[in-house]
């Protein structure tokens, strides 16, 4: 059967847009679900084969779980090159969406630690091989007639993100908690299927944009190709470090909150349930940001990408200030009220607002036609660098004899400064950065 290959000449929003977003809110679900309760699941619940508890340390979790994080947003390069080289976007995001399946059936079925790798292991290879995909698959609807729509397109895609992260963050940790391990697992793979299944449904609305075989090797590495992989990948090797400490709110931040007052309208909030308070946010903040913020700023300066992107990353040093004084209560005896950490998600929130959002749209128009996806990749690289750096430092800090180099508020606060650095850097070469804008071609 025969699928469209460019997008037609419309001024309206693509037809295939909708089966995008449910299958990015179900996909997310599934993931962020289960996320939110592995740190838990492997410091509380994680058994032998022979059913006795086998449960990790809490610096042994924090370092699994930033190696999983960084693993999965290693393999979208694998994904991007199979995807734009031989299989096309539909065909990969098709067949590797089973293989993330099969993870979640893994760890519905055995919660020992073979279990955990496997589950893990095919959860990463899914996951980490769709994303550039279906981001990529985004932009590859528009043309030049409705290009003005992609911004709002990829809000609404990561608005998507939300929605699945925000109610899975909620609901998963309270399936963990009175159901147990199999049932907490076992629905994010139910939503993994409903995922595929609606993609599957958007086969005749997607445009198709084919493969361009062996040829598109030749593209990475020639001139262009690699022009186009140095500019952006400074820009991505400096928002690394935003990542380092964003995805720390499923684990640094699950950890402190297990010693905070959680209690909020009469109702104790389990430590990993907070995560929901970043997707929530999301949701609220990206409309307010599109329709009154940044038109409001408009009128006393134009609010680029560049400036947007730079104003993100000095902000995302703020909230582990905030946490650094949580820390320093907790460490004095306190137990100081879980809304001083809402404050950290809030800041973190407007950050990611300003930089991620940006930068996903930014990535789409800065790659030539053909190397869409593998931009893409290289923006889901800088999250799993950012994940590798935050396992490692947590591996380096451990002494031998089981206590930290980085004690209390002086972890939070090393990752202050070291996010402050970075984003000094972004924002002196984002000055020098001079932009592009490059969408698909238009069929007749």
């Amino acid at each position: 059967m025969s699928y469209r290959t460019a997008p037609t000449r419309s001024t309206r929003m693509p037809s295939g847009i909708p089966f995008i977003i449910v299958n990015d809110i179900a996909e997310r679900f599934s993931f962020y679900g289960m996320r939110s309760i592995l740190v838990v699941f492997m410091t509380q619940y994680l058994m032998t084969s022979g059913g006795i508890l086998a449960t990790l340390s809490v610096e042994e979790a924090t370092t699994y779980y930033h190696l999983f994080v960084s693993t999965t947003y290693f393999l979208p390069i694998v994904g991007a090159i199979v995807a734009d080289a031989y299989w096309g976007k539909y065909r990969t995001v098709m067949l590797l969406s089973l293989v993330y399946c099969a993870g979640h059936l893994a760890l519905f079925l055995d919660d020992t630690k073979v279990g955990l790798f496997i589950g893990l292991m095919l959860i990463a290879i899914g996951s980490g091989g769709i994303k550039p995909s279906v981001a990529s698959n985004v932009g590859d609807q528009f043309g030049q007639s409705n290009a003005y729509l992609l911004p709002r397109a990829f809000s609404w895609y990561y608005l998507g993100i939300n929605i699945g992260s925000s109610t899975s963050s909620l609901m998963i940790p309270w399936l963990l908690a009175w159901q147990g391990p199999a049932v907490a697992f076992g629905v994010p793979g139910l939503f993994m299927v409903l995922a595929t299944v609606t993609f599957w449904a958007g086969r005749h609305r997607f445009v198709h944009v084919p493969p361009a075989g062996r040829s598109y090797l030749r593209d990475i590495f020639g001139p262009e190709g690699q022009r186009v992989v140095r500019r952006l990948l400074i820009i991505y090797i400096l928002v690394a470090a935003f990542w380092s400490l964003f995805d720390q709110m499923g684990s640094t931040w699950v950890l402190q909150a297990m010693n905070m007052d959680r209690v909020v309208l009469g109702y104790e909030l389990l430590p990993a349930q907070i995560q929901a308070v970043n997707p929530f946010l999301i949701i609220v903040l990206i409309p307010i940001f599109s329709y009154w913020v940044y038109p409001f700023l408009e009128r006393f300066f134009s609010v680029t990408s560049p400036r947007r992107m730079s104003i993100g990353m000095f902000l995302a040093a703020t909230p582990f200030l905030v946490t650094a004084w949580i820390e320093a209560q907790i460490q004095m005896g306190f137990s100081p009220h879980i809304g001083w950490q809402l404050l950290a998600y809030l800041l973190i929130t407007i950050a990611e607002v300003l930089l991620v959002v940006t930068c996903m749209e930014f990535s789409y128009t800065q790659a030539p036609k053909r190397m869409k996806s593998l931009v893409m990749a290289l923006f889901y690289l800088s999250i799993s660098a950012g994940n590798l750096f935050t396992a490692l430092v947590n591996q380096f800090i451990q002494n031998t004899d089981g206590t930290s180099k980085l004690t209390g508020p002086s972890y939070h606060l090393f990752f202050a400064a070291f996010m402050g650095c970075a984003a000094l850097l972004f924002a002196v070469y984002m000055r020098l950065y001079r932009e592009e804008h490059i969408i698909q071609e238009e069929s007749d």
